[in-house]
């Protein structure tokens, strides 16, 4: 996203000789809000990450403490039958200790009980997904992290070579991912551009960084007229800096060009999601 942020204030720089200094001035403080709303929610990021370890940490001091009580009630079931002289006392104090671990035991299952369902639901949705856009297809690949969907498609599928219009072909697979971003109302689409490192250079476009945006305006407009809102959808390129492998083959340079479409909360709704669960999984371990 902050490279998302550093690419808008380029193309902000280049679109300011062509605009007047008032209409500049405005998207100047357009772009200074957007990156603090960005410092904001990195802060927030960060906090919920080490809100998130410190809970794993401590589901694991749980898991101790559960085996300590199980060992010990272990050793007073054992000797229990040998005590004569047990004082009424002595029994109560066993019952609570008893009940604690109880309550302790059933906190421990049912948060282990929400991470299995957490990653039934994930293996659901991938296998959902990967059905929708066709996974028998080599080119395309799905994954989901943390509640955002990532859809990867190879270049060869959608343009042909040094291209940005997209071809019959990739119209078809775009209306599968078309359902998929119509399915998350509110969610965001942001569709990346990615293209391999030789220097590219046709009419108006300069680079790979102007190619890459405009593959990515193209499957935008794609989208649009398959009935996405436009609203949903955020444009970006990324030129050859995110590779996934080293270019220095030609299969290896067909793996780097592709289009990666990221289904994602908007970003409020993204912390708002972790903030609850943090809440969610501090009360249960109380």
């Amino acid at each position: 996203m902050k490279k998302f942020i550093l690419f808008s204030f380029s193309m902000l720089l280049l679109l300011s000789s062509c605009v007047s200094k008032k209409e500049f001035t405005a998207l100047e403080e357009k772009h200074k809000n957007t990156q603090d709303l960005l410092n904001t929610a990195t802060v927030k990021l960060n906090k919920c990450l080490a809100d998130e370890a410190a809970a794993s940490a401590r589901l694991e001091g749980l898991k101790e403490q559960l085996a300590d009580l199980r060992k010990t009630n272990q050793d007073l079931i054992d000797t229990k039958g040998n005590l004569t002289t047990l004082t009424q006392k002595g029994a109560e104090n066993l019952e609570k200790s008893l009940e604690s671990m109880k309550e302790k035991d059933l906190k421990i299952n049912r948060l282990q009980d929400a991470l299995n369902k957490k990653d039934s639901v994930t293996l659901a949705l991938v296998s959902s997904l990967k059905k929708a856009v066709g996974i028998d297809d080599p080119d395309i690949e799905i994954n989901v992290e943390k509640g955002v969907v990532f859809i990867s498609i190879a270049d060869k599928l959608l343009f042909k070579t040094a291209s940005y219009n997209v071809t019959t072909r990739a119209k078809e697979v775009l209306a599968k991912v078309a359902k998929v971003i119509n399915s998350k109302p509110d969610f965001e689409a942001m569709v990346e551009g990615h293209t391999d490192s030789r220097s590219y250079k046709s009419g108006v476009l300069l680079d790979n960084w102007d190619l890459s945006v405009k593959r990515s305006t193209s499957i935008i407009r794609v989208l649009q007229d398959l009935g996405v809102n436009p609203a949903q959808l955020v444009a970006a390129g990324r030129s050859h800096y995110v590779p996934l492998v080293d270019n220095d083959t030609a299969e290896n340079r067909a793996k780097n060009r592709r289009t990666r479409i990221v289904v994602m909360p908007k970003i409020d709704q993204f912390y708002e999601m972790i903030e609850e669960e943090m809440k969610n999984l501090s009360a249960s371990t109380d």
